[in-house]
């Protein structure tokens, strides 16, 4: 029972990971003794996040490219991380994007865009690194979603909250599918988080204030807020948790 949140001896490929949150889950999941496979399209970022993750938790971690949006090129990152550690026992979707437009307005191109990374990518490293798992009899998949899954927003927002409403689904869909698989599928949903992409708005005191005052717990979001739910999900502690969107905003979706 006490190490029932603990990861050691695992194999966890992390996409996304070379910033924001995906770094934030890919040295959580090595501090809990996984080894880590950081991946993203960014070679020379995902190495520093490796070597990050080895300094910090003592565990091995190694970064490898990959395209979501590619399916050889995924194909060819589960290909390498098999024949190196002969199984994959955790998939954690982090990667994501957001283009903001105005509806009336909103070009197709960038809605094509968003769909690519966001649902496409979801999907297609799902279904090639869930092959593996199939196989294995077991699995952990997290996706990442987004209180925005659920919830409409303003702002130029469509676009997103139509991704992320896709992948609640595509991760309950593929949780019923799978289940007799042993592979459980789950997703994180944040609130806002603070990243590269939106620390101008940390930077902005009356900004921050603005989006603060909105969660009931009276903060905003930070990377580190979301270790502990994706390290829950990919645990043995949540064998009996598949299909499930944890939301981790503050209280915001409880309203």
């Amino acid at each position: 029972m006490k190490d029932m949140f603990r990861l050691d001896g695992k194999i966890a490929i992390v996409t996304g990971g070379a910033g924001g949150i995906g770094e934030a889950l890919a040295l959580g999941l090595g501090l809990q003794g996984a080894t880590v496979v950081v991946s993203s399209r960014n070679q020379e970022a995902i190495e520093k996040v490796a070597q990050k993750i080895a300094a910090e938790s003592g565990k091995e971690a190694i970064a490898i490219a990959s395209d979501v949006t590619d399916e050889n090129s995924i194909r060819n990152l589960a290909d390498a991380v098999v024949k190196k550690y002969g199984k994959i026992d955790i998939l954690v979707n982090a990667m994501g994007m957001n283009i903001k437009r105005d509806a009336f307005e909103y070009p197709m191109e960038d809605w094509d865009k968003l769909f690519d990374v966001n649902v496409r990518g979801t999907m297609i490293a799902c279904k090639i690194i869930g092959k593996v798992m199939k196989e294995q009899g077991k699995g952990a998949i997290v996706n990442l979603s987004s209180v925005r899954g659920i919830r409409g927003y303003t702002g130029g927002n469509t676009g997103y909250c139509a991704t992320k409403g896709a992948v609640e689904l595509i991760t309950k869909a593929l949780a019923l599918e799978w289940a007799a698989t042993g592979i459980r599928v789950n997703a994180l949903g944040p609130a806002l988080v603070i990243t590269p992409g939106t620390k101008h708005i940390a930077e902005n005191p009356e900004l921050a204030r603005k989006y603060a005052a909105a969660v009931p717990l009276g903060r905003i979001g930070m990377p580190e807020d979301m270790v502990g739910a994706v390290v829950f999900l990919a645990s043995d502690a949540a064998s009996f948790v598949t299909g499930q969107t944890i939301y981790v905003d503050g209280g915001l979706t409880a309203a």
